[in-house]
């Protein structure tokens, strides 16, 4: 299958060339040229479907035409080593929760399938080594690092904001050392994604060493997250049969809740979407008046959705031929304060005794104010709320347990280098000099 710049000034690439890429020559996203339905079949036989094989055909219809099947398949299967339950919270909202993979986040599927995915075009190539740029928030670096640590001809940079990212996420991906360098920022995450993008586009560097990215931007990245869309959707027909969820995705960078448009588009059963936000409300804003005006971001308690220039809402204005009517008609938002997040995760643990981290509690709280009677919804869980557990604390007034994963990493010692947010020290460091 052949990929496409969202800006559409750059040669259409192929996938290799779009993973290894990461980002178009024009600064566009890549996109595939045709998303394949699903056949009817596949939605009929789902609910007797393995987590590992439903992943398959989804990913067969993604990257089958560019990998051979035992391959594809093998690479799913070594991704997939973990569930992903859906929980009943309340009556008709329903937990996707995603946090039972290595670093306890949603994107530990992405970061994995990447990795084995570029391992495998870098071995068929024997390509000398490839360099991942990656710019964090929060749970993108752990995910990542984590996907990536020791595979041979590869090297990890995370770019993460000083002093704004948990101190758990942070020991996750700067206590792993090998192929893996954590920068520390003296910036936001935007700063650090603006250094990231200023590196794809810097021809002396580019001369100098092979670049790529393992943000959301990247099509291996963020495509294989509609596995869980898919699955979330079987589980939920086990319980209530022939129900068309709304489904809702905490959002900051906005590459979940596209790869869930992906499997819409797919002909996945969902009813409408939901994008929760919190103050960092580009999108909202945007659903309300079609305008999209980006602005730095504002930290908040849901660190990993500070982004105030969500790179895939390029992704999404493209799905929908620019149409701000087509987009609202599919999906809407919302978006909430520090003090509402925080009144939620108190509210819900006292009343269905459910834990929420920051970002779950605004897909919950999106959901129990916008569903109506006869709907069903199902919010993303993103991450353990341990890995937030001085606020998670401090908001419920109980102890979080803290799983062994995560002791573990907490037991590392950090090693970082500190880089301002200025593109010139960065490249310097990336050339050598």
């Amino acid at each position: 299958m052949k990929y496409y710049s969202t800006s559409l000034q750059a040669p259409e690439a192929t996938l290799e060339e779009a993973v290894v890429k990461g980002l178009a020559a024009d600064k566009g996203l890549f996109m595939p040229r045709s998303i394949k339905p699903l056949p009817p079949s596949f939605y009929e036989e789902i609910v007797t479907l393995s987590f590992q094989e439903m992943a398959y055909r989804v990913a067969d219809a993604f990257f089958g035409e560019d990998v051979p099947a035992d391959t594809l398949r093998q690479i799913v299967y070594d991704t997939l080593s973990f569930d992903v339950p859906l929980v009943s919270v309340s009556p008709g909202i329903y937990s996707l929760e995603l946090f039972h993979g290595p670093t306890l986040a949603f994107k530990d599927v992405g970061g994995r399938f990447m990795a084995r995915l570029l391992g495998y075009f870098i071995r068929k190539e024997g390509k000398q080594q490839v360099n991942v740029l990656v710019a964090t928030s929060g749970d993108t670096g752990s995910a990542v690092a984590n996907g990536f640590l020791g595979v041979e001809g590869i090297h990890v940079y995370v770019l993460y904001p000083k002093g704004k990212v948990s101190e758990i996420q942070e020991k996750q991906f700067t206590t792993l050392g090998q192929n893996i360098t954590a920068l520390e920022v003296d910036g936001t995450f935007d700063d650090c994604q603006a250094l990231v993008k200023s590196a794809f586009m810097d021809a002396e560097l580019n001369a100098h060493m092979q670049l790529t990215s393992a943000n959301s931007i990247n099509v291996a990245r963020f495509l294989p997250q509609a596995f869980y869309y898919f699955y979330a959707y079987a589980q939920l027909q086990r319980l209530q049969p022939g129900v068309k969820p709304v489904v809702c995705v905490p959002s900051g960078n906005f590459g979940n809740i596209t790869a869930g448009l992906f499997g819409k588009r797919m002909g996945l059963p969902v009813g409408r979407f939901i994008a929760a936000n919190n103050r960092n409300d580009i999108f909202y804003q945007y659903l309300q008046t079609g305008e999209y005006n980006p602005r730095p971001s504002v930290a908040t308690i849901a660190n990993a959705m500070d982004v105030g220039n969500p790179s895939n809402f390029a992704r999404v204005l493209d799905l929908y031929g620019h149409s701000h009517a087509a987009i609202a008609a599919e999906v809407s938002g919302a978006t909430y304060t520090d003090e509402q997040i925080a009144e939620t995760m108190r509210a819900t643990w006292q009343a269905h005794h459910y834990l929420l981290d920051p970002h779950g509690a605004c897909g919950y709280r999106a959901l129990a104010e916008g569903l109506r009677p006869d709907e069903v919804g199902i919010f993303l869980e993103t991450a353990h709320p341990a890995k937030f557990k001085d606020t998670v604390e401090q908001i419920i007034g109980s102890e979080v347990q803290v799983p062994e994963k995560l002791q573990a990493f907490m037991r590392g010692t950090k090693q970082s280098l500190p880089m301002s947010k200025e593109f010139a020290q960065f490249k310097a460091y990336l050339m050598g000099e």
